[in-house]
């Protein structure tokens, strides 16, 4: 799996112009699936996102995760992010996942989002989504389950 990880002060997104998740300050993740991924990858990315030290302090260095704030996430299906445009000019997207398996290890992902106590927003999967965002900092990470 990989996640483009946005520290926000707030996010939504809209599918066929009407809100179908927001969120206030916290973290919108793009969530991309690989063909290959598992149900550990899922837990590991939800494990990893939510205890990322990337909130500031009272002495305003990154030392709070979302856990410590209290933020919510929004998390947003996005199956580009396993583009692969090496060669030619065109995307290739063969290492993404088929629909099926890809939507239950979000849905995976999410419900181990969720089971760490964390209010967490979604969008509409296989949908056209527009995302807005306030990036907070701006902070932006990229993480893949492979790397661990």
């Amino acid at each position: 799996m990989k996640a483009v990880i946005q520290r926000v002060s707030q996010a939504r997104v809209d599918a066929a112009d009407v809100c179908v998740g927001s969120i206030g300050p916290g973290l919108l993740v793009l969530l991309g699936v690989h063909a290959d991924d598992t149900d550990r990858d899922a837990a590991y990315l939800a494990d990893k996102i939510v205890h990322l030290r990337i909130f500031d302090d009272e002495q305003g260095r990154m030392n709070r995760s979302l856990l410590d704030t209290g933020g919510a996430m929004l998390v947003v299906s996005q199956f580009t992010l396993l583009g692969d445009c090496r060669r030619g000019r065109r995307p290739s997207w063969s290492a993404a996942a088929p629909p099926g398996p890809a939507r239950r290890l979000y849905q995976e992902f999410v419900a181990q989002v969720c089971q760490h106590g964390i209010h967490t927003a979604t969008g509409k999967f296989q949908a056209h989504m527009e995302v807005s965002l306030v990036n907070d900092g701006p902070v932006t990470l990229l993480l893949d389950s492979r790397d661990h």
